[in-house]
């Protein structure tokens, strides 16, 4: 226990103990922060006992996640660590746990409770018991190997019926093999039989999520092989808990990533130091040739960082640097070093100066256009740490220790990229981020934002989104904040639901410009009645503000209605922790408020009369592509 953790979980129950953890759940985040296991442990058995009304009668926006927990077993052992996950990623957990076995009715009956409850993840937790309680005794293989095939051909029955009823997101997970089981096979050849079944049950469990867009299956065997124990035989035998609990409390650190992609706090970038970070050493003491990296043991933990560091970038995350550096002698290291895995081209930005790392990282994000809250910043200094911290609390922050053999762990320890599914836009981003910087180059070289854009040359494409773009379309839900006019979050089957349900449209919003193709940008969801159409949500990623895409497509929006026989467009404005820029959108395209939404914010009509031309600079394609 260290010496700042202890305090931190003491903070959470004394403010439990003083009434006041609803009014101060704010603060519960950055108090759960860098708590070690056992001390976050403690602070998810206070925080369970909180009422979520009453954390959101004083803090209307926090963000609610809804889980439902089911499974064969006891899973209460499950709330304490789930609870805590979600509130370290300042989100607050609503959970409704049920009773023993009682997954296959949850799952079956669509007139159960959990149906009712309409969470946003149902947990499925299936432990080894599922299946040995149905096998004979005595018991061989191809009883296992039967009971094995019958339970997931029902688990996947059960996931394509979630599917078709529920709008949330069903999470299963693999089995693991305890030894006790396969020791009771005397013979080596029978013990091969049993394993190669369950690994084949397993992989059958993990393909679920490609075959069914609902569901998302952990696999538990990398959390097994950090060490951690499957079952705790007392709590088994005399309690009914399938897995042990430090096993449940990994489990709920795996959900708790999921909950923060679902609701939109995937980050997006990742910012490195370099001294004691990317390299050992001190570049400006040690010079590049004297920096560690590559060709000794610790030289080559780094350059095991670099990799995995360049592995994250190939997938969509932004890289980026901050360090107190010259920035000549940084740039010829990143250039000419022969131990480098990581080189300029892999960066959208390398800063190196002596500037405070809170300003380095503020101005990045104002080039890049994304908040602060995309950020990972990674640095060996407790200083630099701290001083982020405190500036810019919503700046995740990995603090690295002096160990570079555990710089991979540490990094990775927090899933703070995980995403459901990625596409050609995320493998493209980091491309299409150095293009934007580009643009801002291109920018400077105009004397207004009038001849700037004329000169840039925008072209968008509107219509109906494809099967091949739904991912993309619900990323855009998810993962947008800035530009996202009612704050909804959609899963894939969500957006294919509304694709195919009569009167309603999913319009992609795809942009290009003379610096390259920015794929599609954003999504517009409407929905015909009565003589009405409604804008049910407006998402446009912040990468394309203010180059008129969006007024451009709302335009088309309404002319569309108008040509079709509507008599008013309606739209909604939710406020959110970010899009308070979006708020006089559709005022200043001629709607009128009306009054308050239906679930909560502004709703504004428009009556088709007097509908503004879209922008003159941008080259606008209605596409009429119907999506599959």
């Amino acid at each position: 226990m260290t010496a700042t953790a202890a305090p931190s979980a003491r903070a959470v129950a004394d403010l439990h103990a003083a009434g006041r953890l609803a009014a101060d759940y704010p603060r519960v985040r950055g108090l759960l922060a860098d708590l070690p296991d056992a001390e976050l442990a403690r602070a998810g058995q206070v925080l369970a006992r909180l009422d979520p009304d009453e954390v959101l009668r004083a803090h209307p926006s926090v963000p609610v996640v809804g889980v439902a927990v089911t499974g064969h077993r006891t899973l209460a052992t499950l709330v304490p660590p789930l609870t805590a996950e979600l509130a370290r990623h300042g989100l607050l957990a609503r959970t409704r746990l049920s009773g023993f076995d009682a997954w296959v009715f949850d799952l079956g009956d669509p007139g159960s409770d959990l149906y009712a409850a309409r969470p946003d993840v149902v947990l499925c937790v299936l432990d080894p018991e599922v299946v040995f309680d149905e096998v004979p005794l005595p018991w061989t293989a191809a009883d296992v190997e039967r009971v094995l095939d019958e339970k997931v051909s029902l688990v996947r029955d059960l996931a394509a019926a979630f599917g078709r009823r529920g709008a949330g997101t069903l999470v299963l997970n693999t089995l693991p093999l305890p030894r006790r089981f396969a020791a009771q096979l005397v013979d080596y050849r029978s013990r091969a039989r049993l394993g190669a079944a369950w690994r084949t049950a397993n992989s059958r469990l993990l393909a679920l999520g490609e075959e069914l867009p609902s569901v998302v299956t952990l696999d538990l065997d990398p959390l097994l092989a950090e060490g951690i124990p499957a079952e705790d035989a007392r709590l088994g035998r005399y309690a009914g808990v399938g897995l042990s609990p430090a096993l449940l409390a990994r489990y709920a650190r795996e959900v708790g990533h999921l909950a923060r992609h679902l609701t939109g706090r995937t980050r997006k970038a990742l910012v490195c130091d370099l001294d004691g970070t990317l390299w050992g050493g001190v570049l400006g003491d040690d010079g590049a040739d004297g920096v560690e990296l590559g060709g000794t043991p610790r030289g080559e933990a780094f350059a095991a960082f670099q990799r995995v560091v360049r592995q994250l970038g190939s997938q969509g995350v932004l890289l980026a640097v901050a360090s107190k550096n010259d920035p000549e002698p940084v740039a010829a290291a990143l250039r000419d070093h022969p131990g480098m895995v990581l080189r300029p081209e892999d960066f959208v930005r390398v800063a190196a100066n002596w500037r405070p790392k809170p300003e380095n990282l503020a101005e990045l994000a104002s080039s890049l256009n994304i908040g602060v809250d995309s950020f990972v910043f990674v640095d060996d200094s407790a200083f630099e740490c701290g001083m982020v911290r405190h500036a810019l609390p919503d700046v995740a922050v990995v603090r690295l220790d002096e160990e570079p053999a555990r710089h991979v762990e540490r990094l990775l320890a927090d899933g703070w990229f995980d995403t459901r599914e990625l596409n050609a836009d995320d493998r493209a981003r980091s491309a299409r981020y150095r293009e934007e910087l580009d643009r801002q180059g291109f920018l400077a070289s105009f004397d207004s934002v009038a001849d700037y854009l004329r000169g840039l040359g925008v072209r968008v494409r509107f219509g109906p989104v494809t099967e091949a773009e739904v991912a993309r379309a619900s990323q855009l839900t998810l993962r947008t904040n800035q530009f996202n006019m009612t704050g909804r979050r959609l899963q894939p089957p969500e957006v294919r639901a509304a694709a195919a349900a009569a009167g309603s449209r999913v319009l992609a919003i795809r942009s290009a410009d003379r610096f390259g193709d920015n794929g599609m940008v954003g999504v517009v969801l409407t929905r015909a009645e009565a003589g009405v159409v409604h804008i049910d949500n407006f998402v446009l990623s912040c990468r394309v503000f203010s180059r008129g895409i969006e007024s451009a497509c709302l335009a088309a929006v309404l002319a569309d209605a108008k040509a079709t026989g509507a008599h008013a467009v309606e739209a909604v404005f939710r406020p959110g922790p970010k899009n308070a820029g979006a708020r006089d959108f559709y005022p200043e395209h001629g709607f009128t408020r009306v009054g308050e939404a239906e679930g909560g914010g502004a709703l504004y009509r428009h009556d088709l009369t007097g509908i503004a031309a879209p922008p003159a600079h941008i080259e606008f394609t209605e596409s009429q592509e119907e999506s599959s």
